[in-house]
């Protein structure tokens, strides 16, 4: 897949990952837009990187994800990439009273039925496009669950394989699922985000995955638990991603 003279669409955009996807691929020589639900936040984004373009969008509104696509149709009909990158967590311990019902429901909404939307409102532009890409990213907890986030993690595997049916289903546009560890943002924060590589990291490894086509990206740590995973045992990897939450 070319890296550069794309028009790239990037959700969740104004911070963490997405920012760093979104100013790597700018700086690469993308055209870049970003959405977000935050106003300011949004604003903010793309006062401190000129050139991204920022529409306010809350994915899980079906409403606004709607005027989105319409004016995506309208302004930017060259639109050849889909970054579905906003996502929703809980850190909570399963019990009796976790209530995992309703946070569950809310992790499903952002991190995999609202992909499921925009990406099917989007794939006719994207398969019009002589070249077209739809990135997933999910987590290192679609392959093993992270007891911290359970229904997170859920979602997540989910989501991955969702992805694997999409990537067959729509060639030639291209499927990647980018699959980062504990990552350093705002989002980790209540797990322990700050012990996590920088988002930097994820969006350098996704460049170079995208460049050679790879199209299921292992970044850090998930790389060394996807090894686990064909070496050993799935018991072993749970065991290593979970060490010091029992």
């Amino acid at each position: 897949m070319n890296t550069k003279g794309n028009t790239v669409l990037i959700t969740g955009g104004s911070a963490g990952i997405g920012l760093a996807l979104a100013q790597t691929l700018q700086a690469a020589g993308n055209q870049v837009i970003i959405t977000g639900r935050d106003a300011t936040r949004l604003e903010q984004a793309a006062a401190g990187t000129p050139g991204l373009i920022p529409m306010i969008c809350d994915v899980t509104r079906d409403a606004q994800v709607k005027a989105l696509v319409h004016t995506l149709q309208k302004d930017y009909p060259q639109l050849n990439m889909l970054i579905n990158n906003a996502g929703r967590a809980h850190a909570y311990a399963l019990s009796a009273s976790a209530q995992a019902i309703d946070k569950a429901a809310d992790e499903m909404l952002t991190n995999y039925l609202a992909i499921l939307q925009l990406t099917e409102y989007l794939l006719p532009m994207l398969q019009r496009q002589p070249e077209a890409a739809i990135v997933n990213v999910s987590s290192i907890t679609a392959l093993v669950p992270f007891v911290a986030v359970p229904t997170y993690a859920a979602s997540k595997a989910a989501l991955h394989s969702y992805t694997q049916s999409l990537r067959v289903s729509v060639a030639p546009v291209r499927v990647f699922e980018l699959m980062p560890p504990m990552v350093n943002t705002d989002f980790s924060r209540d797990i322990g985000g700050e012990k996590g590589i920088p988002p930097q990291q994820v969006a350098d490894g996704f460049m170079q995955a995208l460049a050679n086509d790879e199209y299921e990206i292992h970044i850090g740590q998930t790389r060394d638990v996807w090894q686990l995973l064909q070496s050993t045992s799935p018991a072993h990897a749970l065991q290593a991603v979970n060490a010091g939450n029992r």
